[in-house]
């Protein structure tokens, strides 16, 4: 195994420092989808560049979209308006979920065959919910090995509109493909959702950048709270084309709000509050339960613990910030006492199965972890060195580093997997441990 391979992390003391993480990939993929739709140029500052967005440019670029790069943090998208110049398309997303799904309902609304497929781990990933709703609203669309998972194919005359039954306990983002697409239908869009709704923070972003560009949603009831949903979109309706920035990314920032309560001191992540429309930033208030302290300043948002101040074990539901889910496990294996999360059983189908690996990854480091369908409990113990397996999961990677702030010899396998959302992480760890990675 050669070094690239992998990365030995260096413990480090309390840090004191200041970090902007890159453009958010949640934020980046929604706005490229509302600027396709748009009619004209839109100039889209602060994006991500990583795989998951170059997986989305490189689509719609192949869609005959035009996606002018000027610099590493700004596209320049060259909307038409709902249409399309071609009529088939052969697209691979590797293993982006968000790419693969906006897209698929994208490309419901518009004449044409395409076809839709990724990495291995991608034909395990479902997608079956939405194909159902997108045949709800008069498009065509079928998972090609009837697995009801990628490939995607659709061959549709466009969306005639109508009212689709959503599931919502597997992915918000099959929600938040439809509601992006719906302008483009032919008839109003009516989305019910049939019981609880995960991630709702991310439908909230969705319905915010699609104001950004001149869509109004009708919602009837609490999306904080109401399982049974319904959002209403007039259709046929057009995105405004626009100059749109976007936030540093604020599951990137958990990680260095995390460091800092590993190992003490003080993590300020620069350009990001709590007013931010990622509902990740509230993993703070995780941390603030587990004895650190929040900050709020006007340039950032920032977490403290002093080296003497214990962290404590909590019992936490984590459904509207479950992509932070393997940060606070790196947190809580430094905890006194154990610590239960709840909430989460969806996320056993994102780039891994991120209970069961995970689990499986905190008892080599010598954590005691109790597994559950929604979660799991994490039991700290004596720590010891280990190699990480990744499991070609970014989030497993930049989560599991932080272990190795205060453990000699953590290891981590297959680091570059980090590519697929954050390709300078571990720089960025180096600078603010203040020592080589």
């Amino acid at each position: 195994m050669n070094e690239t391979d992998r990365i030995e992390i260096r413990p480090c003391g309390p840090l004191l420092a200041r970090v902007r993480p890159p453009g958010s990939k949640s934020i980046t993929n929604r706005a490229l989808i509302c600027a396709a739709l748009a009619e004209g140029k839109s100039n889209l500052y602060g994006t991500l560049d990583s795989e998951d967005t170059q997986v989305m440019v490189s689509a719609l670029e192949q869609l005959g979209i035009s996606v002018d790069r000027n610099g590493s943090s700004q596209l320049v998208v060259h909307g038409r308006g709902g249409t399309l110049p071609i009529d088939q398309a052969d697209l691979f997303v590797a293993n982006s979920g968000t790419t693969i799904r906006f897209l698929t309902a994208m490309l419901a609304t518009i004449t044409g065959r395409f076809r839709l497929d990724g990495v291995p781990r991608m034909r395990e990933r479902p997608i079956a919910d939405l194909i159902e709703a997108i045949g709800q609203l008069g498009a065509a669309a079928e998972s090609e090995l009837g697995t009801g998972a990628p490939p995607v194919v659709i061959n549709s005359t466009g969306m005639s509109g109508g009212t689709a039954v959503l599931r919502g306990d597997i992915s918000s983002q099959f929600l938040s493909g439809l509601l992006m697409a719906a302008p483009n239908a032919k008839n109003l869009v009516e989305c019910k959702i049939d019981g609880g709704l995960v991630s709702r923070p991310y439908v909230r972003m969705t319905l915010a950048v699609m104001e950004a560009f001149g869509i109004q949603v009708d919602v009837a009831g609490d999306i904080d709270t109401d399982d049974h949903l319904v959002f209403t979109v007039a259709a046929p309706q057009a995105y405004h084309p626009l100059n749109y920035s976007i936030e540093p990314d604020a599951t990137a920032a958990s990680y260095f709000w995390a460091a800092a309560a590993i190992c003490g001191g003080s993590v300020v992540v620069k350009d990001l509050n709590m007013c931010s429309i990622q509902g990740d930033v509230r993993f703070c208030e995780c941390l603030e339960r587990m004895g650190c302290t929040v900050r709020s300043m006007e340039n950032g948002l920032g977490v403290e613990r002093e080296p003497s101040q214990p962290l404590v074990g909590i019992d936490v539901d984590m459904n509207g910030v479950s992509d932070t889910v393997q940060t606070l496990a790196a947190v809580a294996v430094f905890a006194d006492g154990p610590t239960r999360i709840r909430g989460v059983g969806h996320i056993r189908h994102k780039e891994t199965d991120r209970i069961g690996d995970l689990a499986r990854e905190l008892r080599k480091i010598g954590a005691d972890v109790n597994e559950y369908d929604d979660g799991l409990e994490i039991v700290p113990k004596s720590l010891r060195a280990a190699e990480i397996e990744t499991y070609r999961d970014h989030r497993m990677a930049m989560s599991l580093a932080l272990i190795g702030l205060r453990v000699p010899e953590v290891v981590i396998l297959d680091p570059q997997c980090v590519d697929k959302t954050y390709p300078h992480f571990f720089d960025d760890l180096s600078q603010v441990t203040g020592g080589e990675q």
